[in-house]
């Protein structure tokens, strides 16, 4: 149907459309305007006052007659001036043409006509049998070129063998452009489903090409739509966390055509199979959001596969699977908990962490004005002076808990560098609700309520303070919080929630603020329901409020048996949770994390002082032990205009296992970053959203003055691929006075006045 009506619509109009996007509208007999228009004019004229004058006509008769006379005159009169088009033209056989074919493991899809991909490519390229480059080669000089992870000048396309393991583009382009340097280029065709995994930017190669007036054809070879696919399209995975965590993962799956099915997820560490669950897929949904609950993992860096397994008859099974890089930690982390007045909750809740070999929580409790009781300390100078003054003292902890007590403790230095604790040092911050504390200590207002999830309003002089009781309950994304996991079976989970006796809060909590999760809710005996444990992500770091006072209830309450472990199980899942991806000093990320053989790996180190000041001054190297055993050492080079960020790269030649160590060195002062890896191994990246990438080639053709094409449209090329500015080119003007559409839009006018007057009598 879209051929027939491009095939009518250059018959009307003389030429196809490129030909009308290309060229510039010109008057060829301008010259003569001064008689023609004049001339126009005044035959238009006549004939409307011919109309006006006669007194068998009607009002709206004059109108339409009249109106049809100036039209059929107007068309006459634009024709006399010569209306053409003025267009750059590529002279023939003195520009070269570049055709640029993909030859990654992607194009071995069968997914058209019972043919690969590839097949789909050599039948329209190939220089022995094909009519489309017969046609190319009447007007240029082809030159070939193959791509995946890298570029090749080839002779036909004989030496195509779909075997890259990637495909990138964006290199692609940007390589053949400086290879055609100083050559008459008249353009570029562009054969590939669109696949682009090879991590470099796509603009800076298309803004190049336009500045160079290099247009780019891409032919898509592909379905845009499988009829039945399942992928594995996200994973999200905390990057680090401590021993012994539970871990709670987020997949996301897209499904089509497979609506009412029953998918098998599995979750391995290692090959061995750590979590699994089945969903069955809802109908009208494409992409399907899969909490995944993950036990505990051995300390040290660990490489998770989350895969789905085939369906039937499903177009493309190597997208089935996705990985993800995890740091587990085993050591210490240290949290100060500072509290107004020495309350049960402060005791209770640093018991619970006790029995968590991984967690040290510093107390810090005040008894009077200027005295505090001090547990946890590492040594007998370690708050001293009560709570810090300076950011080194302060960032020295990963998280950060204020019971009840009043902001007017702190000074507004303090308030403020809780704030920056949490949105430059990436720490965690957790807010306990209290008599003195939250709205009724008079945080509100201050540098610190900008970090935290809610508002709340201070309280006056005059206000009574109130305690609620609170029925606590879930919502349902504490219910998908590895956090608030009460029991191992998460449909027991909710139930075990409805059996805690309530709890009291004594602090008026307003509403989430946007961005902000309520985890936990209370329901007051009046039915009114509000936020009680919430939290948001503010700058580098996480905020969260709990909101009542006596949490030790769950552990004391006389429905609460001896042997019950709700309170402690939770309070240490809390806090792991507050202290997961909470950024150290130097800090190491790898890109991409699951790179294949060949492909560049980019190491990246953020560096800082105590303070968490980034530092430019330092040397820095990583030490690269191969899969071999052989050593060999990358030097990491300060990012000019980024503070701290020191970047460099090596390309792995083979699969296996490299392990990276990297050491900073400032002065006298040497940090060694906490040992990675990296796993090398082809993964069928090439795979990932395997369909046909029509909006990305639409974009680069729209953007470098191209057209894109499908296999079915790709005769087109050679008619278009003529309008150029690019190359040797020369200027030529196309008639439009003589399209067949002013012909039939003249007769069509000059016959409706006819019959008009026929039917009106006045013939």
């Amino acid at each position: 149907m879209d051929s027939l009506l491009a095939s009518l619509a250059k018959f009307l109009f003389k030429y196809p459309a490129r030909v009308f996007e290309q060229g510039t509208l010109v008057w060829q007999g301008a010259g003569l305007a001064w008689v023609v228009i004049p001339a126009a004019i005044g035959l238009a004229g006549l004939g409307v006052v011919t109309y006006l004058r006669s007194r068998r006509t009607r009002p709206v008769d004059r109108l339409v007659l009249g109106l049809l006379r100036v039209v059929a005159v107007a068309l006459l009169g634009a024709a006399m001036l010569r209306p053409g088009l003025l267009l750059s033209v590529s002279q023939p056989q003195q520009n070269i043409l570049g055709i640029l074919l993909d030859d990654s493991k992607s194009m071995l899809i069968q997914d058209a006509d019972s043919l690969t991909r590839l097949e789909r490519v050599r039948g329209l390229f190939d220089d022995s049998t094909s009519a489309l480059i017969s046609r190319l080669r009447e007007r240029y000089a082809i030159r070939y070129y193959r791509f995946s992870e890298a570029i090749e000048r080839i002779d036909g396309t004989g030496p195509l063998r779909g075997a890259g393991s990637r495909t990138d583009l964006a290199t692609a382009l940007g390589d053949v452009r400086r290879d055609f340097a100083g050559a008459p280029l008249a353009g570029l065709i562009l054969a590939t489903d669109g696949a682009d995994n090879g991590g470099q930017p796509m603009a800076e190669a298309l803004l190049s090409l336009k500045a160079a007036r290099i247009p780019v054809y891409p032919v898509g070879v592909g379905s845009e739509r499988f009829s039945r696919d399942v992928a594995v399209d996200r994973v999200e995975l905390p990057r680090s966390t401590l021993r012994g965590a539970v871990l709670l993962g987020s997949i996301a799956i897209r499904a089509h055509g497979v609506a009412g099915e029953v998918l098998s997820l599995v979750v391995e560490d290692g090959g061995k199979i750590v979590a699994s669950r089945e969903v069955t897929v809802p109908r009208g949904v494409e992409v399907i959001t899969v909490p995944v609950r993950i036990p505990p993992l051995e300390p040290g860096s660990r490489q998770i596969r989350v895969s789905v397994k085939p369906v039937a008859r499903e177009a493309v099974t190597q997208n089935n699977a996705r990985d993800a890089r995890i740091l587990v930690r085993d050591r210490r982390e240290k949290i100060l908990y500072l509290e107004g007045t020495v309350r049960p909750e402060f005791a209770f809740l640093r018991r619970a962490a006790a029995a968590d070999s991984n967690l040290q929580v510093v107390g810090l409790g005040r008894t009077s004005k200027g005295k505090f009781l001090r547990l946890g300390v590492d040594d007998s100078l370690e708050l001293v002076r009560g709570f810090p003054t300076t950011r080194s003292e302060l960032f020295q902890y990963r998280a950060l808990i204020i019971g009840s007590i009043e902001a007017a403790f702190f000074t507004a230095d303090q308030l403020r560098m809780v704030a920056e604790f949490v949105g430059e040092r990436g720490g965690g911050l957790l807010m306990l609700g209290g008599r003195a504390g939250l709205g009724e200590g008079a945080f509100g207002g201050t540098a610190l309520a900008e970090a935290l999830p809610v508002t709340f309003v201070n309280r006056t002089a005059d206000s009574a303070e109130v305690p609620t009781e609170l029925t606590i309950r879930p919502t349902p994304a504490g219910l998908g919080n590895a956090a608030l996991m009460l029991t191992d079976a998460e449909e027991a989970n909710a139930a075990r929630w409805d059996s805690l006796p309530p709890l009291t809060a004594v602090n008026r909590i307003g509403g989430l603020k946007p961005g902000a999760t309520a985890l936990l809710e209370g329901r007051a005996a009046a039915g009114d329901v509000v936020p009680v444990l919430s939290f948001h992500r503010f700058g580098r770091g996480k905020a969260l409020v709990f909101g009542v006072q006596d949490t030790w209830l769950w552990q004391m309450h006389a429905t609460i048996s001896v042997e019950d472990q709700t309170h402690e199980t939770l309070w240490r899942q809390l806090l792991r949770w507050l202290l997961e991806d909470v950024p150290d000093r130097a800090d190491l990320a790898i890109s991409p994390e699951h790179p294949g053989p060949g492909q560049r790996v980019t190491i990246r180190a953020e560096l800082a002082d105590s303070a968490f000041a980034r530092v430019n001054d330092a040397s820095v190297a990583a030490e690269l032990t191969a899969p071999d055993g052989t050593v060999s050492t990358v030097p990491l080079d300060w990012t000019l205009g980024q503070d701290g960020l020191y970047q460099g790269s090596f390309v792995p030649p083979v699969e296996g296992s490299y392990r990276l160590a990297v050491t900073a060195v400032r002065g006298r002062d040497t940090t060694r970053l906490a040992p990675d890896q990296v796993e090398v191994a082809d993964r069928g990246a090439d795979f990932v959203n395997a369909e046909m990438r029509g909006p990305l080639l639409r974009r680069i053709a729209v953007e470098t003055g191209g057209k894109f094409y499908t296999p079915e449209t790709a005769s087109q090329l050679p008619d278009d691929v003529a309008f150029t500015e690019s190359g040797v080119t020369v200027k030529e003007t196309r008639d439009l006075w003589d399209m067949p559409i002013v012909f039939f839009t003249l007769i069509l006018v000059l016959a409706t006045e006819w019959i008009y007057r026929r039917r009106r009598g006045l013939a």
